[in-house]
């Protein structure tokens, strides 16, 4: 506490201009008001979601200047008035769900990332690309103990997006699901998956990331560049994926993922690419195919996502960088020079 009653200003890099590097800049550390939490970020994951809203590349823009970052992990130093979720000195996570109105029938089914009032953490609401981060205490993510902050940031989001994505495929333990794209998102989607119990086959381009996958548990791999890699999951599934989590940001990705999916299987679709997806449509009534989009989770889902983290199960691969070196990291990004998750590390400095 005495740190944040110290601290008049803090460090945050913001977006000035859509398109432009992100700018480094001395501003005042926020009040948080009636309601309202503030937390000291110990560290921020880098997500592709930043890149993309940082580009203005969403027809959704944020509101000029902002400051990205929906990966927040901090510790709780005020709290505003009426405030009683969450006490100083806890560890929580300030997640892309920043806040919903709680009282529609997206909220009231505990779909409230779809609510028509949610704020999203970095995007309308600014984020953690801060030494400090407003935030609402009723949707911050509670960190479990023994989880460092380094280690949660990519849970709170590449963690839950994959883990509700493997759960809205329905495949049930000893069933096959595809993982499609072994990037930030994917690798934790094949621990997921095998906490889960299922079996998995893990589908990339890149042979580096495709051994990845075998060392983390995958059942089989599968280079989407070989001559059919259709037919190939096919035989090493017996018919096709109970599941496929197609987390690859591409359009050839999706195709394939439709063509891997067993009769009466989901395909779910989490990565979002530029263009339209053509959807074959004979196949997917021939075949009686559900082809389902997944938006991050709930909050349930996010306790689940970190539960799996606190016992073990789940272990993002993380690379750690200073916040000066943002732009260097989503050059890298833009590039896919980035096998797993950057992290952004206050804590050291």
């Amino acid at each position: 506490m005495s740190s944040f009653t110290m601290a008049r200003t803090m460090q945050a890099a913001q977006v000035e201009q859509f398109g432009q590097p992100l700018v480094l800049r001395e501003v005042p550390v926020p009040r948080p008001g009636p309601g309202q939490i503030l937390v000291k970020t110990e560290a921020c994951g880098v997500c592709h979601t930043d890149l993309h809203a940082a580009s203005g590349d969403w027809p959704l823009k944020p509101p000029l200047p902002f400051t990205p970052g929906h990966e927040g992990i901090g510790i709780v130093v005020a709290l505003g008035s009426g405030v009683s979720a969450v006490k100083e000195g806890e560890r929580v996570g300030v997640p892309w769900l920043y806040s919903a109105c709680g009282h529609c029938e997206f909220c009231l089914a505990a779909q409230e990332p779809v609510c028509g009032q949610a704020q999203f953490g970095g995007y309308t609401r600014d984020g953690g690309f801060a030494e400090y981060i407003v935030a609402d205490p009723d949707y911050v993510a509670h960190i479990p103990a023994g989880l460092s902050p380094q280690e949660a940031a990519p849970l709170i989001c590449a963690g839950i997006t994959s883990y509700k994505g493997l759960k809205e495929t329905q495949a049930r333990p000893g069933e096959w699901v595809v993982v499609s794209g072994v990037g930030g998102l994917g690798h934790l989607g094949v621990q997921y998956a095998r906490a889960m119990g299922l079996q998995v086959c893990a589908v990339d381009i890149d042979d580096g990331k495709l051994a990845h996958a075998t060392r983390l548990g995958a059942d089989a791999v599968v280079n989407a560049r070989g001559d059919d890699p259709v037919a190939e999951v096919m035989k090493i599934t017996g018919g096709g994926a109970h599941g496929v989590l197609i987390t690859a940001p591409s359009l050839p990705a999706f195709r394939q993922g439709v063509g891997m999916t067993r009769k009466h299987g989901s395909c779910v679709l989490v990565g979002i690419p530029p263009g339209e997806f053509p959807t074959p449509l004979f196949d997917v009534v021939a075949r009686c195919i559900t082809i389902r989009g997944s938006f991050v989770g709930n909050r349930r889902d996010m306790a689940e996502a970190l539960a799996f983290a606190a016992a073990g199960r789940v272990k993002a691969g993380i690379e750690l960088q200073p916040l000066s070196a943002i732009n260097e990291v989503f050059r890298r990004l833009a590039r896919g020079e980035v096998p797993s998750r950057v992290v952004l590390d206050f804590a050291g400095g």
